[in-house]
């Protein structure tokens, strides 16, 4: 599945000989991945195509004359394209040609060297676990480094991954994005310029019957269970009275299989919270709390009236969903380093036997996107082991499992739509982006 590249902004910088060249700057989940130039990427287009040959996407060709702006907006959409689809093939995403580049522009642009560091990884208990890395190691790494300390098995790596998270007041937390596994979660924290923002260690998948994987593994049992309870304290997960009493009693006990057993049973167990946001249903403009897991969205709708309303998507009527940056990003010291102010996913749902769009304005937008597609890969994987004529690969940490599966059962949910406008200001030339993602 496609990755959250894009390029919504352009810069036009002086070269050493007196002319001119374009930067431009690739986000990743709404936040700045790098800043790179159109000859960096097609060396980079180079060593990959000498490595998988022809089934690379095609790369936007060279000018070897000045280029109007028409030109320059189709090369920033068509290299925005190239990044999402070059990202498709898991292969491609593990090799060293791949991530070694990626690396060195994520230094390069925030100016950070290669050298010895430590790296503080927050677990839901609060506590944390010094990693020693290298400011270069990236996401996949570090927790490899992690799991070595904390006895966790390297087989179930996959089923856990490194977050940025928010720590905000009043003890709540936000989830602002996954980190990927090329990410340098070093790099990615300093650039961030999130106030309070930390690593932390979760369990990624958003089926919460994937706990049972997990039991076998004392290092994994402590993790989820430390989850568990977090998300019961923080509200995400949402106990009956009878419900907490039973689990209060397990807790004092210790006993953490009964405990993760009973709270299969709680509402929203394992389930993403977002933060508050609005939506335009069942009127524009309602307020909602997101709760995103078990193949559905459940929204918690505050009407106009300020009555509540809870609202249930099941994931296998959603045909489709895009995500767009509705905002600008004009800033006279440069581009900002988010794109989360303003965007919406809007996703196409069947109702009453006929599909409309519902859209949700969220600063979380990509990362709703990441959990409507972890979904759908759980499902995939699961139909895949029934079905022993499927083939698909689904990627792990380092790794991949191969299923099974029809090529015509594989479905293309998102995708991204450039919006083709731009705006200029300063010296900056800010290219404003759409970017949505239809049938991923």
């Amino acid at each position: 599945m496609k990755m959250h590249f894009c390029i919504p902004v352009s810069q036009q910088q002086p070269d050493a000989l007196g002319g001119r060249y374009t930067l431009y700057s690739v986000y990743l989940d709404g936040f700045l991945f790098c800043r790179v130039r159109y000859s960096q990427l097609h060396r980079w287009n180079e060593q990959l195509r000498r490595v998988f040959g022809n089934c690379l996407p095609r790369f936007p060709p060279k000018y070897y004359l000045a280029m109007t702006t028409s030109m320059a907006d189709e090369r920033r959409d068509q290299l925005e394209q190239y990044l999402q689809n070059v990202t498709v093939d898991p292969n491609m995403l593990r090799s060293d040609v791949f991530v070694d580049f990626l690396k060195l522009v994520q230094l390069d642009t925030f100016r950070i060297a290669t050298e010895k560091t430590s790296l503080d990884i927050f677990l839901p208990d609060g506590r944390s676990i010094q990693a020693e890395i290298l400011t270069s190691d990236t996401a996949e790494r570090v927790l490899e480094v992690v799991s070595h300390k904390i006895g966790l098995y390297r087989e179930l790596l996959g089923y856990f991954g490194l977050f940025l998270i928010r720590f905000c007041k009043e003890g709540k937390l936000s989830v602002m994005k996954k980190l990927a596994d090329f990410e340098l979660p070093y790099v990615s924290l300093r650039s961030s310029e999130v106030e309070n923002c930390k690593v932390g260690l979760r369990k990624w998948y958003m089926d919460p019957s994937l706990d049972s994987m997990l039991m076998d593994c004392r290092a994994a049992v402590n993790l989820i269970y430390m989850q568990a309870i977090q998300d019961i304290e923080k509200e995400w997960a949402k106990p009956t009275q009878l419900q907490r009493q039973k689990l209060e009693a397990l807790q004092k006990e210790d006993n953490q299989t009964k405990f993760l057993e009973l709270s299969q049973e709680i509402q929203h167990y394992g389930y993403m919270q977002l933060d508050p946001c609005t939506c335009d249903y069942p009127e524009p403009g309602c307020g909602a709390i997101l709760s995103v897991g078990n193949n559905e969205i459940s929204c918690c709708i505050t009407l106009p009236d300020n009555q509540t309303q809870d609202v249930i998507f099941q994931m296998n009527r959603v045909k489709c969903w895009q995500v767009t940056f509705l905002g600008t990003l004009l800033d006279m010291d440069g581009p900002q380093r988010t794109l989360n102010q303003n965007l919406e996913l809007r996703f196409q749902y069947s109702e009453d036997s006929r599909w409309q769009w519902f859209v949700i304005y969220t600063k979380q937008a990509f990362l709703l996107s990441s959990c409507l597609k972890k979904m759908i890969s759980e499902k995939m994987v699961k139909q895949a082991a029934e079905n022993p004529e499927m083939q698909i690969e689904v990627p792990e940490q380092g790794k991949s499992k191969k299923y099974h599966i029809q090529q015509s059962q594989m479905k293309d949910y998102s995708s991204f739509l450039p919006r083709k406008s731009k705006i200029k200001i300063a010296e900056v030339d800010c290219v404003l982006g759409t970017i949505k993602e239809e049938g991923l």
